[in-house]
């Protein structure tokens, strides 16, 4: 771990913004699988059971005009506000056992991905402020890491505790992790200073001035966009897994479960490292490294040999990342504070919404298509958006003012 990393989780602030993704991220991935075996033993429909993902995605749609929010009220409250509605709300699933009720399911997981869409762009903004300028690459690169490691960890709890007890069990965990990640963020010790608060204006016109800076913005955008290339191809690749396991390795489908580890190792290590990479290269630079290894362990799915491709799935870890974080502490940086919530939230509607159009189309071609064209494609459009960005005008816009919206109260006594 490198001595930001190491400064980041020594800090009060962050060690308990740290705390609060962690215990609301492990809530929300357990329920995110539980949700789709609930659906599907309630109605026997593994279409229904699908719908689960596109509950928590359907909201990062409207994004720009969601993160709205984040710029006009004070970011800590809003933060812990949204953590103790989300935990009333799931307390609605507490009475679900019949397949003519899987409607209130969907809808609490809408809310839900309302609720997170909200959550992250106050995340951002708040967070852009509590944490020094130097270090907020190593702090984007251990949320990152928290977020991956909870993914690797909560769905099996989740399917485990649904399992044993049930539904109502999973979404009682759910409510109490949204319960502790409030009174997290709520002991963060930062003063919001009155300027944070912006006038009331039309809420249409709000949300384009955020759409605006990041459009208008040279760097930002390409970091933007390269984030959005990286989560479109990874969902394009990782749509032909199990074609590439049957047809391709000879193993059984169970075998995934070697996969995810590999890749979430991966994750780890270059989320703890980021921040120190960040220093000693221009963000641009890292995450067109990044999605160039990515992009490598992508090809090497296309390989028969299982060393090469469990290779492949570790470069996958290693490199999806770092497009992701580049992308983030570059708005951070660059946007000022009043417009960080709805540029925060517009940069993750453009890396994260196109996933679900990916989705459909990798099942597409996994149907009509041997699945190394797909993967092969996806690594080449890789390399090709990793070269555009590594070789891209360096000038961007300087660091806009005023960036810096809250004063962090001094803890060292």
């Amino acid at each position: 771990m490198s001595w930001g990393a190491a400064r980041v989780l020594r800090d009060r602030n962050a060690g308990l913004y740290l705390g609060g993704v962690v215990v609301s991220g492990f809530g929300d991935s357990a329920m995110s699988l539980a949700a789709g075996i609930w659906v599907k033993t309630l109605t026997g429909s593994s279409g229904l059971a699908a719908l689960v993902g596109f509950c928590f995605w359907l909201p990062v749609l409207a994004g720009p005009a969601i993160g709205t929010v984040a710029d006009r009220v004070r970011r800590r409250p809003l933060l812990v506000a949204v953590q103790l509605a989300l935990a009333v709300v799931t307390t609605a699933l507490f009475g679900l056992h019949e397949r003519g009720d899987v409607w209130l399911l969907f809808a609490v997981l809408t809310l839900i991905g309302v609720g997170g869409v909200l959550a992250d762009a106050a995340e951002t903004a708040l967070m852009a402020s509590v944490v020094p300028g130097e270090l907020r690459g190593d702090f984007n690169g251990l949320v990152r890491t928290a977020i991956e490691s909870m993914k690797l960890l909560a769905p099996v709890a989740g399917a485990g505790l649904f399992t044993v007890l049930g539904g109502p069990a999973v979404a009682l965990l759910d409510s109490v992790t949204f319960v502790l990640a409030a009174a997290a963020f709520w002991s963060i010790r930062v003063r919001e200073a009155a300027s944070q608060v912006r006038p009331r204006r039309a809420w249409i016109a709000g949300t384009v001035e955020g759409v605006r800076h990041l459009r208008r913005h040279r760097t930002l955008r390409r970091l933007v966009l390269g984030g959005s290339a990286a989560m479109v191809l990874s969902s394009l690749s990782s749509t032909a897994t199990f074609a590439m396991l049957d047809a391709g390795l000879h193993r059984a489908p169970a075998f995934a479960g070697v996969l995810t580890p590999l890749q979430g190792l991966g994750s780890v290590v270059s989320g703890s490292a980021a921040g120190a990479l960040m220093r000693r290269m221009p963000e641009r630079a890292f995450a067109a490294a990044g999605l160039a290894v990515f992009a490598l362990g992508v090809l090497a799915r296309a390989t028969p040999w299982l060393p090469v491709v469990l290779g492949g799935q570790l470069a996958i870890g290693l490199g999806l990342p770092c497009p992701l974080v580049a992308a983030l502490t570059a708005v951070q940086r660059e946007t000022p504070g009043e417009l960080l919530g709805r540029v925060a939230a517009t940069a993750n509607t453009l890396i994260f919404a196109p996933t679900g159009v990916a989705l459909l189309l990798g099942t597409a071609m996994v149907e009509s298509l041997d699945y190394r064209v797909q993967t092969l494609t996806a690594g080449a459009i890789g390399l090709a958006a990793a070269a555009a960005l590594a070789f891209a005008d360096r000038t961007g816009r300087a660091p806009a003012p005023g960036a810096e919206g809250v004063r962090v109260e001094d803890t060292s006594s």
